[in-house]
Protein backbone atom coordinates (compact mmCIF):
# COMPACT_ATOMS: atom_id res chain seq x y z
CA UNK A 1 0.00 0.00 0.00
CA UNK A 2 1.09 3.41 -1.27
CA UNK A 3 2.00 5.24 2.32
CA UNK A 4 1.89 8.47 -0.16
CA UNK A 5 -1.76 8.11 -0.36
CA UNK A 6 -2.37 7.30 3.31
CA UNK A 7 -0.19 10.76 3.90
CA UNK A 8 -2.53 13.09 1.10
CA UNK A 9 -5.85 12.52 3.26
CA UNK A 10 -7.23 15.65 4.01
CA UNK A 11 -6.52 16.10 7.79
CA UNK A 12 -8.96 18.41 8.49
CA UNK A 13 -11.36 16.06 7.90
CA UNK A 14 -9.66 12.71 9.32
CA UNK A 15 -9.86 13.31 13.01
CA UNK A 16 -12.57 11.26 14.12
CA UNK A 17 -14.29 14.09 15.60
CA UNK A 18 -14.52 16.22 12.95
CA UNK A 19 -15.11 13.08 10.36
CA UNK A 20 -17.84 12.94 12.63
CA UNK A 21 -18.92 15.91 12.19
CA UNK A 22 -19.08 16.27 8.32
CA UNK A 23 -20.35 12.76 7.77
CA UNK A 24 -23.53 13.87 9.75
CA UNK A 25 -23.80 17.35 7.90
CA UNK A 26 -23.30 16.04 4.61
CA UNK A 27 -26.79 14.31 4.83
CA UNK A 28 -28.67 17.33 6.73
CA UNK A 29 -29.38 21.09 5.78
CA UNK A 30 -27.95 22.35 8.87
CA UNK A 31 -27.45 21.45 12.25
CA UNK A 32 -27.07 22.86 16.00
CA UNK A 33 -24.47 22.35 18.22
CA UNK A 34 -26.76 20.17 21.09
CA UNK A 35 -27.87 18.02 18.52
CA UNK A 36 -23.84 17.32 16.92
CA UNK A 37 -22.88 17.66 20.24
CA UNK A 38 -25.42 14.49 21.47
CA UNK A 39 -25.17 12.75 18.31
CA UNK A 40 -20.88 12.71 18.55
CA UNK A 41 -20.67 11.92 22.32
CA UNK A 42 -18.51 14.68 22.85
CA UNK A 43 -17.57 17.74 25.25
CA UNK A 44 -19.17 21.37 24.81
CA UNK A 45 -15.12 22.69 24.24
CA UNK A 46 -14.04 19.38 22.28
CA UNK A 47 -16.73 19.95 19.61
CA UNK A 48 -16.63 23.85 19.67
CA UNK A 49 -12.69 23.13 18.59
CA UNK A 50 -13.33 20.88 16.05
CA UNK A 51 -15.96 23.62 14.72
CA UNK A 52 -13.23 26.28 14.57
CA UNK A 53 -10.87 23.90 12.80
CA UNK A 54 -13.48 23.03 10.22
CA UNK A 55 -14.73 26.58 9.91
CA UNK A 56 -11.52 27.99 9.45
CA UNK A 57 -10.90 25.81 6.98
CA UNK A 58 -14.27 26.71 5.00
CA UNK A 59 -15.86 23.42 5.06
CA UNK A 60 -17.86 24.73 6.94
CA UNK A 61 -20.36 27.89 7.83
CA UNK A 62 -21.42 28.84 11.59
CA UNK A 63 -24.85 30.49 11.95
CA UNK A 64 -25.19 32.51 15.72
CA UNK A 65 -28.52 33.05 16.37
CA UNK A 66 -31.20 33.00 19.36
CA UNK A 67 -34.52 31.02 19.97
CA UNK A 68 -36.53 33.43 22.35
CA UNK A 69 -33.55 34.44 24.70
CA UNK A 70 -31.40 31.21 24.37
CA UNK A 71 -28.37 31.55 21.81
CA UNK A 72 -28.30 28.68 19.27
CA UNK A 73 -24.88 27.53 17.10
CA UNK A 74 -26.31 26.69 13.95
CA UNK A 75 -24.08 24.51 11.12
CA UNK A 76 -24.04 23.64 7.37
CA UNK A 77 -21.68 21.99 5.27
CA UNK A 78 -20.07 24.12 2.83
CA UNK A 79 -19.92 23.61 -1.13
CA UNK A 80 -16.36 23.41 -0.59
CA UNK A 81 -16.62 21.30 2.60
CA UNK A 82 -18.93 18.56 0.31
CA UNK A 83 -16.07 18.52 -2.09
CA UNK A 84 -13.72 18.16 0.30
CA UNK A 85 -15.40 15.39 2.17
CA UNK A 86 -16.23 13.59 -0.80
CA UNK A 87 -12.54 14.16 -2.18
CA UNK A 88 -11.77 12.40 0.97
CA UNK A 89 -13.90 9.18 0.78
CA UNK A 90 -12.76 8.86 -2.60
CA UNK A 91 -8.96 8.65 -1.44
CA UNK A 92 -10.31 6.20 1.15
CA UNK A 93 -11.66 3.75 -1.66
CA UNK A 94 -8.79 3.68 -3.37
CA UNK A 95 -6.98 2.94 -0.57
CA UNK A 96 -9.26 -0.13 0.28
CA UNK A 97 -8.79 -0.78 -3.43
CA UNK A 98 -5.00 -1.33 -3.37
CA UNK A 99 -5.22 -2.99 -0.01
CA UNK A 100 -7.75 -5.39 -1.93
CA UNK A 101 -5.73 -5.94 -4.71
CA UNK A 102 -2.22 -6.56 -2.75
CA UNK A 103 -4.20 -9.24 -1.10
CA UNK A 104 -7.13 -10.62 -3.26
CA UNK A 105 -8.42 -13.46 -0.83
Amino acid sequence: MSHEKIRQLDQVIHAPTRLAILSILITVENANFTFLKESIGTTDGNLSTHLTKLEEASYIKIKKTFLGKKPQTICAITAKGRKAFQAYLDQLDQIVQMQKNLNPN
